[in-house]
């Protein structure tokens, strides 16, 4: 017992050495070191956790959409039963090689949005995403509340230096945005026409940010989406977000949505889009 005694004794000296209770680098959060098993703290957003933002009420997608059909897409056409799964908030070391892998495992391309911040921190993963087909988007730089913000200029640094930075690991610029929260107003929507990109927003939300189960997730899904539906998922998103459910909601999603007849694309083949700037030159 002694010796038990003294092996806690010396675990919890190290622990508090090393920071990791109650000072340091997680100070701030110091149960959060077992209540996830984290490779490493991500960049955070900067306009605060999805949970605490999406109940606000900025311009309305569909509304922008009818305003500007040309630059938002809210879904894809209806006349094929094609769909796109999407993902926002990474690339992240934990939870992205998790949803990769179940598409690698289904053979299913995604589109992902990724944070400037995120991917600069994780390079290699980038060009995991990129490497295995599937499709990249931009999702600014530090994911910043843009109505909020209600700063041009802010967009236009945000999505720059993540073009940018995607150029830098990809070797190429993406023509997707997504903004994020699916936040945007009129003036924000006419610069990124001048931008040259494509505003991407959904139609199905998965309400994976919520913190369900995988059978949540997944009846949030399938009994929602029609021909040329855009699904909205996370492979990130705040520190203490957990997207494990996400990675396991997809291995009900895509049997069930194939069962019913539908062919997975990515968002750029669903909208008839380039998906880069190169492309569109």
């Amino acid at each position: 017992m002694k010796r038990l005694l003294l092996c806690l004794c010396l675990l919890l000296a190290a622990l508090s050495a090393a920071g990791t209770w109650g000072s340091g680098a997680h100070a701030e959060s110091p149960e959060w070191w077992w209540k996830k098993d984290r490779t490493s703290e991500q960049p955070p957003l900067r306009g605060g956790p999805e949970k605490e933002v999406r109940d606000l009420t900025p311009v309305n997608n569909n509304v922008l959409a009818a305003q500007y059909p040309d630059l938002v897409f809210v879904k894809g056409p209806g006349d094929q039963n094609r769909v796109a799964l999407t993902f926002d908030d990474g690339p992240d070391p934990d939870y992205t090689p998790l949803i990769l892998d179940v598409l690698n495992e289904f053979d299913v391309p995604g589109t992902f949005f990724l944070m400037g911040a995120r991917a600069t921190a994780n390079p290699d993963l980038t060009r995991r995403v990129s490497e295995e087909g599937h499709e990249i988007g931009n999702h600014t730089y530090w994911h910043p509340d843009l109505v909020e913000e209600g700063d041009v200029e802010i967009l236009v640094d945000e999505v720059q230096r993540t073009e940018e930075t995607i150029a830098d690991i990809l070797g190429f610029r993406t023509r997707l945005f997504r903004a994020p929260y699916g936040f945007l107003y009129e003036e924000l929507v006419e610069e990124l026409g001048t931008l040259d990109y494509s505003i991407i927003a959904w139609d199905v939300d998965s309400l994976d940010w919520e913190d369900l189960t995988p059978e949540q997730i997944a009846e949030n899904v399938t009994p929602n989406v029609e021909p040329g539906s855009i699904i909205l998922m996370h492979d990130g998103g705040a520190p203490e977000a957990d997207r494990t459910e996400t990675a396991e909601a997809l291995r009900e999603i895509i049997p069930e949505l194939r069962e019913q007849g539908y062919e997975f694309v990515t968002v750029s083949e669903l909208l008839n889009v380039p998906a880069t700037m190169e492309e569109a030159q």
